[in-house]
């Protein structure tokens, strides 16, 4: 049963040419996609060594996951305690063998099975990146651009059979699987050929994607970095190189944007309109960078609530894949999943409930002074109402009453590994 508080905001929206129940039924319906790798500080399952290649997880809070049964445990936990429909990402590294190990570029549909069934057990498709980092073959930074064709011939290896392992995510799930292909490739100091290790990377993602697939169920990404540690003057994936590979190739391949991968004054949100001019169908990796790409917990900050309204404003939710990617090993790693998880469902009810039609209406029209007010005005909407009722419905606390059972969860279960 609503509350009045609910039916108050509704007609508060209503005044503004907004329906809050068609806001909530829209929202319950679009997916997105919890990272694996937060719940381990991106350790991953077949290799028991340090985290090499641009990547780095800073701090030592107590419980962290270290066998699949905990990951996916620890995972069941957030889902309990969050609305909205949820995908599962997982990263190659997170392969469980059972009847023994592969090396990356031997990785096959069967080394992934128990994820399929936590997926298919919870109504979630999969979402799929190859692991281009933490491993010896990344010689000397390098990955898919390495003047080794050994080397490059390993990886290229490596993300063909991820093509395949997506196939079949695809195939067991009925719901399409975006595969992220991202090299954190590049150099510490300044390089004496910028062209080269690009043309190989080039090369090396074209026969990677030369793999057969369906592209109606399979939908590789190339993802672009500015920089990470250890290659900080230079990285072959560059936003021009991948956004121009996913431009060459719009019928195998889709742009993908990170918003902690830009240079600090550039912004996703003014991306998102940009792309979706020019391609039938986008991917996001939704973050937090604080002055570079440190991947910090999402928050309803000001460039999230951006992120989902251009996504909102575009009508662009059935074109564009929606996937987390932070991890803090700082804190609790249970609430640090469900603080973000909850963060974006927030940004994107907020921005279905924005009035963007009569918005856009007063800018046509150039009425940029009302256009100002009424900007300003709606921000002062009462969505925290239509929250409430959005998580009652879907069966969730919507207050932080929500991290009581993330603290009995730390003192039962996380406290005890």
């Amino acid at each position: 049963m609503s509350t009045k508080a609910f039916e108050l905001a509704k007609e508060s929206f209503a005044a503004f040419g907004v329906d809050v129940e068609a806001a909530i039924e829209k929202l319950s319906n679009i997916p997105v996609s919890l990272h694996c790798w937060q719940g381990d500080d991106v350790g991953g399952f077949d290799n028991d060594g340090a985290l090499t290649g641009g990547i780095q997880t800073t701090g030592n809070y107590p419980g962290k996951a270290t066998t699949p049964e905990q990951l996916m445990a620890d995972m069941d936990k957030v889902l309990s305690l969050c609305p909205g429909k949820k995908k599962l990402n997982v990263h190659a590294c997170y392969a469980i063998f059972e009847d023994g190990f592969a090396d990356r570029d031997k990785l096959e549909p069967k080394h992934f099975k128990k994820w399929v069934e936590f997926a298919k057990e919870r109504g979630m498709g999969i979402d799929f990146n190859p692991t281009f980092f933490s491993h010896p073959m990344q010689k000397d930074g390098l990955t898919l651009s390495h003047p080794d064709k050994e080397v490059r011939n390993f990886w290229i290896a490596h993300g063909k059979a991820c093509i395949r392992i997506s196939q079949y995510f695809a195939e067991e799930t009925g719901i399409p699987c975006v595969m992220n292909i991202w090299t954190g490739d590049g150099f510490k100091d300044i390089p004496a050929d910028r062209m080269g290790p690009r043309m190989r990377y080039r090369d090396s993602i074209e026969q990677i994607l030369s793999e057969p697939f369906d592209f109606n169920k399979v939908k590789p990404c190339v993802e672009s970095k500015v920089f990470g540690i250890g290659v900080e003057a230079y990285t072959a994936g560059s936003a021009e190189f991948a956004l121009s590979i996913a431009a060459m190739n719009k019928d195998r391949c889709l742009p993908l944007m990170d918003n902690g991968h830009y240079h600090p004054t550039e912004v996703v949100s003014d991306k998102i309109p940009a792309l979706l001019c020019f391609f039938d169908e986008i991917a996001l990796h939704v973050t937090r960078p604080i002055r570079w790409d440190s991947d910090h917990v999402v928050l309803l900050d000001d460039e999230t609530k951006e992120i989902a309204k251009e996504i909102v404003r575009c009508d662009a939710l059935d074109r564009t894949y929606i996937a987390l990617d932070y991890f803090d090993a700082s804190i609790n790693r249970i609430s640090a999943w469900t603080v973000g998880f909850r963060s974006f469902q927030k940004a994107l009810l907020m921005a279905l409930c924005t009035p963007n039609a009569l918005l856009a209406k007063l800018q046509d029209e150039s009425n940029f002074t009302e256009l100002m007010v009424m900007q300003e005005e709606v921000k002062m909407l009462p969505y925290g109402a239509v929250w409430a009722e959005y998580c009652a419905r879907a069966g969730v606390a919507a207050d932080a009453s929500w991290f009581d059972e993330v603290k009995a969860y730390e003192r039962d279960v996380l406290s005890k590994r």
